[in-house]
């Protein structure tokens, strides 16, 4: 019998704990007018950032389990509210690639399915110049 009364709250707390939620880590992005949409996670081993002292270069992965199409519709509204002109947008079996260009700086912007559907992936390809250092 004192068994069972140390063993059931010891697994509704092992419970408990299992279920509080990690704090959200902050989404990467190396340009701060490129929002990404939650419920994406930053893929460091896919993706590559490069910075001279006139350029800036990133191509950032993100996995997550949205919609493709809803994910791109998404993706255009916010990066137009940041001040990205859309130049166009092609859909095919793969995926849609959208691209984005403003002052000095240009965006593509893939979105595609995973195998067996189980992930969406979003490729953020962008570069910017930067302003020379005096």
């Amino acid at each position: 019998m004192k068994i069972q009364r140390l063993v059931i709250p010891l697994l509704a707390l092992l419970l408990l704990g299992a279920c509080a939620t990690a704090p959200a880590r902050p989404m990467r992005s190396e340009f701060e007018d490129i929002p990404v949409p939650r419920g994406l996670t930053y893929l460091q081993d896919k993706s590559t950032i490069i910075e001279s002292p006139t350029v800036k270069a990133a191509r950032l992965v993100y996995r997550g389990r949205l919609e493709p199409s809803s994910l791109g519709v998404a993706l255009r509204a916010t990066l137009e509210a940041n001040g990205w002109r859309h130049v166009s947008t092609t859909s095919v079996e793969r995926g849609i690639t959208q691209v984005y260009e403003k002052a000095g700086s240009s965006l593509e912007v893939l979105v595609w399915e995973g195998w067996w559907g189980i992930f969406t992936y979003v490729e953020l390809t962008a570069s910017r110049a930067l302003a020379a250092s005096r």
